[in-house]
């Protein structure tokens, strides 16, 4: 197998262990990294080289695929450079915080005949792909709707990370999009939107400025529906998707970590969420010894991810560096790999954020004019 290169730009907390995970693939080595506040400390740890500018680590021929891990609003400029340079990119999410941004980034890597896979994790959460292949062989009907959960309370922190702010990471609602987008996985894009909240229990300087508690109420085709909520205004955290169909359902819970089936009958059937008992046992144990979702807590620099979280990376390393050897992509992966279904998500973020400003419903087209 020959060796792909990559181009890593941003090595905080998930790009560091990003580039881990590549470096221990087979056919795969990090050629270069790009970061001015990690940069040199993970160069030296990969035995890479250390790039300063953009366009220069994005031009070397040694590289093959560029990894964006920098923080949200900077998201879009890399992949661009990327998509320009004829590199294929992983993006982590969410790939940019409006529609308008993620619409110019999806078609100049179409338009540069480049892969732009989206870092959205859950797609390969086992439980999720179980999901989908219990529901694709009709084993819960038709999906009349769904709702997730992903929620707790956040007490006054020592640091605010720029993952609290909004025009940085979105808030909540952009930062944490990986349950609008599975529902969009499941259920194909959303029509329209409602959501109401806001900032009602984070107001004092020791917090930021994001909305700390958001219901979204979306509508599907074919008289189907979510609901959504997110926060951290929540004394109660709760973590889960619910999945209801016309002859059973399912629920992928991620804070007590599990995944149950039920069927017209009421029977129960149980499956792992991640790919072993271990990671889901170890999730299980941080949301409950820590007692806080993961709404609230963040990795930092220079930490390493759970054991959960790194298996999980790893899989979509692992399913990236085997297309740009040549694999064939899963039919159902592909809106993942062109950034379309990452761009839908946004799309459906962009309208419930005019709908809570404007107090009104809003159709998803509206926001893709």
């Amino acid at each position: 197998m020959d060796t792909k290169g990559y181009g890593i730009v941003g090595v905080g907390y998930f790009g560091a262990e990003l580039g881990r995970i590549v470096n221990a693939l087979e056919g795969a080595r990090v050629v270069a990294v790009l970061d001015p506040e990690n940069g040199e400390k993970i160069a030296l740890e990969y035995n890479c080289e250390l790039e300063t500018d953009l366009d220069t680590i994005c031009a070397r021929k040694d590289i093959d695929a560029i990894i964006v891990a920098t923080p949200n609003y900077l998201h879009k400029e890399p992949v661009l450079a990327a998509a320009r340079h004829k590199k294929n990119v992983f993006c982590e999410k969410p790939i940019a915080l409006s529609y308008a941004d993620c619409d110019q980034m999806v078609n100049t890597c179409k338009n540069n005949s480049v892969m732009f896979m989206a870092g959205h994790v859950m797609n390969f959460f086992n439980g999720v792909r179980k999901a989908k292949e219990l529901i694709n062989k009709g084993a819960i009907g038709e999906i009349l709707c769904c709702h997730s959960a992903r929620n707790g309370w956040e007490p006054p922190q020592n640091y605010i990370s720029w993952k609290k702010f909004k025009d940085k990471s979105g808030g909540h609602l952009y930062h944490h999009i990986h349950e609008l987008d599975c529902i969009q996985f499941l259920m194909g894009p959303a029509s329209a939107v409602t959501m109401i909240g806001g900032n009602v229990a984070h107001k004092e300087k020791e917090f930021s400025d994001e909305d700390d508690m958001m219901f979204l109420s979306i509508e599907f085709e074919n008289n189907t529906y979510a609901i959504c909520e997110y926060g951290s205004a929540f004394r109660w955290a709760e973590h889960y998707l619910l999945i209801n169909g016309t002859k059973g359902a399912i629920k992928i819970d991620m804070k007590d970590v599990s995944m149950t089936v039920k069927d017209a009958l009421g029977r129960e059937s149980k499956y792992l969420v991640h790919e072993t008992k271990e990671e889901d046992d170890d999730r299980t144990r941080i949301y409950h010894d820590l007692d806080i979702d993961g709404a609230i807590m963040y990795g930092m620099p220079g930490k390493k991810p759970p054991l959960w979280l790194h298996g999980i990376m790893k899989k979509e390393m692992t399913y990236f560096n085997s297309l740009l050897h040549g694999a064939t992509i899963d039919n159902e992966f592909k809106p993942l790999l062109t950034g379309d279904a990452a761009r839908a998500s946004i799309a459906t973020a962009d309208a419930a954020t005019l709908s809570l400003k404007e107090n009104r419903k809003v159709s998803v087209a509206e926001v893709m004019k």
